[in-house]
């Protein structure tokens, strides 16, 4: 037939003829069509394969690069972690200490029980009352102005050593030997200076803060002239026999504006006696005075705070 297509093999063995009519040729087709698509099939997949398993390989190790980004940090944190919890640790064990030293202070200042306020308001607190008295005691005479002396004489009536009449002792006498060291029993100036062998003998005299003034006599030589400025605790000249005396010593005087005041009070007065001095010595207005001082002294601490914070910048 025409439109039949014959396909001849020879061989040894003869010839053979296939003849494949138009239906099988469509057939044929048909099916080679199928299996192209199915070669273009398979080749999409395989390369959409491969560039998934590309794709994927980029991915893991983007994954691994973060995870080992992410170890490195976590890492890091947990040392941080442990740095801040030591740090925490440590300061807590030095706010306890704090916390101590602070009931130790309190306790010493006569402060009411604070346990229950907050540490930087005790502190606060406490640090006004220390300030407080610091400026007190270093402005107004406290303590002995000799060492480790004995009172031969106090404050009052007394029949006088060497005329032996009944007078007023305005100061105490501290049995000393000739050329024992006498201290500035707080912060101030050298008003007088006077050589004399009558009367007071060689006689000297500090003006110190808030109208006080203590004055020596009898003494033996000067370590100080006249305008100097001293602090508490200097060196201010040497015991004697100078002047109308019996023998070797110290008169010691403490006035307020003038008015001769006992001196033992403020011998014996220190930060753990701080307020007895308020009963014990009349005639002056200490409530007007502490007030005035902690006015100061609260200024003084503002600007303390104040420079602190600039120099921390905070």
């Amino acid at each position: 037939m025409k439109d039949n297509i014959t396909v001849s093999i020879s061989s040894v063995d003869g010839t053979k003829h296939f003849s494949f009519g138009k239906r099988t040729r469509h057939t044929f087709k048909f099916i080679s069509y199928i299996i192209f698509l199915a070669i273009l099939l398979t080749a999409g997949i395989i390369y959409y394969l491969i560039s998934d398993a590309e794709y994927s390989k980029l991915k893991l190790l983007e994954l691994e690069n973060k995870s080992s980004s992410l170890t490195k940090e976590i890492t890091s944190l947990t040392a941080l972690k442990l740095s801040l919890e030591q740090d925490l640790s440590e300061r807590e064990e030095r706010m306890q200490v704090v916390s101590d030293r602070l009931n130790d202070l309190e306790k010493v200042l006569g402060m009411d029980n604070q346990d229950n306020v907050e540490l930087e308001s005790r502190l606060d607190t406490a640090a006004m009352n220390s300030s407080l008295r610091i400026a007190m005691l270093t402005q107004i005479p406290s303590g002995p102005p000799v060492k480790d002396a004995r009172t031969s004489s106090g404050y009052g009536e007394r029949q006088h050593p060497v005329i032996g009449i009944m007078k007023f002792h305005r100061g105490q006498d501290f049995a000393v030997n000739t050329g024992t060291p006498i201290y500035a029993p707080a912060d101030g100036t050298v008003e007088v200076t006077r050589p004399s062998n009558e009367g007071s003998g060689n006689f000297l005299r500090l003006l110190h803060g808030y109208g006080f003034s203590s004055s020596y006599s009898h003494m033996s030589k000067f370590a100080v002239n006249k305008g100097d400025f001293i602090k508490k605790g200097d060196l201010i000249g040497y015991s004697g026999n100078s002047g109308l005396t019996s023998g070797p010593h110290l008169h010691y005087e403490i006035r307020f504006i003038g008015r001769a005041l006992d001196p033992k009070p403020f011998i014996v007065w220190d930060v753990d006696n701080f307020d007895t001095i308020f009963e014990s010595v009349r005639g002056i207005r200490w409530e007007s005075l502490v007030g005035k001082i902690e006015l100061r002294v609260s200024q003084q601490l503002q600007l303390s705070s104040q420079k602190a914070a600039q120099l921390t910048g905070t």
